[in-house]
């Protein structure tokens, strides 16, 4: 495990070198007047690809038996996981690189994914603890394949929306793997850990440039990556163990999936299209609200020190979902009394920073 971990690590760092020397041509294509743009400079936007290669490498590594551990992972299955997740990947490379991929283009490459996914790994989600659903859903299988392909294909756009700062995305993205990862050793899953080690391995190497410098960005294409590779991961740990609650996933990644369906009621209420950015994203309020202003004559430093400065507050709210969700993972009572605590609490903070009444000792 420690291997694949590693060899990720430092694929996905040398390349993210790589990218950073040679694409800084297309980063002048990001317009200044983006909604979602908290940095000064053309940064590449390609760290997806270093994270999909790093990622790759350590699954050819495991597939070819060329670790001591026991790992098994047939290179049928290995290559059906890559072919499943790279039309979303390579869509959000693709729009990373032109700046021309629709919204709905990309929508439907993420559904591709969901498809492929599904069909080619046999993913359903068997049951979501509620008696009378999980009733319905052995009268009616397809119910869990439509479960699980929503889920492939809208977890995605969910961490696109939260990937807007150095680290934020990456980090909750490191934490949830690491989270699947332990949960799946302690049902004897190591294909499945080592599945997604490997996907926290590159993301580490990632975050090498990401984070505190902001030399490479993840894009879209890494942030399809994380939640197409992820999905599938939490999906098979349900499907594959009934013993592991089927509200483990939704806790462990209640962060992004409650900022995208918040986002849409936001805009619904306001009579915009949930497609259309905006600069009110509850990593935005804390930017531009609770971080303070930092004092330097060098305009790009100060951008990057208040940029930095935001990420470690997301951190910690994710961590206290994390936590709950990886030492309750079997009790599916608490972990859904938690997802509620996570919604309250995530309106009421979003709604006190709105009306500016947030805690002196937040802003320090």
């Amino acid at each position: 495990m420690i291997v694949v971990l590693f060899l990720s690590f430092v694929v996905a760092a040398m390349a993210g070198m790589v990218l950073i020397r040679w694409a800084h041509d297309h980063a002048s294509r990001y317009r200044p007047d983006m909604p979602q743009r908290f940095h000064v400079g053309d940064v590449p936007r390609l760290g997806g690809g270093s994270v999909l290669f790093g990622m790759l490498v350590g699954w050819v590594w495991i597939a070819a038996a060329l670790t001591s551990a026991n790992i098994p992972w047939s290179w049928s299955s290995m290559l059906a996981c890559v072919g499943a997740i790279l039309p979303a990947t390579l869509g959000g490379i693709s729009e990373d690189l032109t700046q021309k991929l629709s919204v709905r283009l990309r929508l439907w490459l993420t559904l591709l994914s969901a498809v492929l996914a599904c069909w080619w790994l046999g993913l359903s989600v068997p049951r979501l603890g509620l008696p009378w659903v999980d009733e319905a859903m052995l009268v009616l299988p397809w119910l869990g394949v439509v479960v699980a392909a929503l889920a492939i294909c809208g977890l995605p756009h969910a961490f696109n929306i939260i990937d807007g700062y150095n680290g934020l995305a990456g980090v909750v993205a490191l934490l949830v793997c690491f989270a699947v990862a332990h949960v799946a050793l302690q049902v004897g899953d190591r294909q499945l850990a080592a599945m997604v080690l490997c996907l926290a391995g590159a993301t580490a190497g990632f975050l090498v440039w990401n984070f505190p410098k902001g030399l490479l960005f993840a894009g879209d294409g890494g942030a399809y990556l994380w939640g197409v590779v992820i999905a599938i991961g939490v999906i098979l740990l349900v499907q594959r163990h009934p013993q592991v609650s089927p509200w483990f996933p939704p806790l462990l990644l209640i962060y992004p999936i409650w900022e995208t369906f918040f986002s849409s009621y936001r805009k619904f209420a306001r009579g915009i299209s949930p497609s259309v950015a905006d600069a009110l994203h509850f990593h935005q309020l804390i930017y531009r609200r609770i971080v303070r202003s930092v004092f330097n004559d060098d305009e790009a430093r100060r951008v990057l020190m208040r940029n930095n400065r935001t990420s470690p507050y997301l951190w910690g709210f994710t961590l206290l979902t994390v936590v709950p969700a990886v030492v309750f993972w079997d009790n599916t009572p608490v972990l859904m009394a938690f997802c509620g605590l996570f919604v309250v609490t995530y309106v009421a903070a979003y709604l006190a920073i709105v009306r500016f009444k947030v805690p002196g000792w937040l802003r320090r």
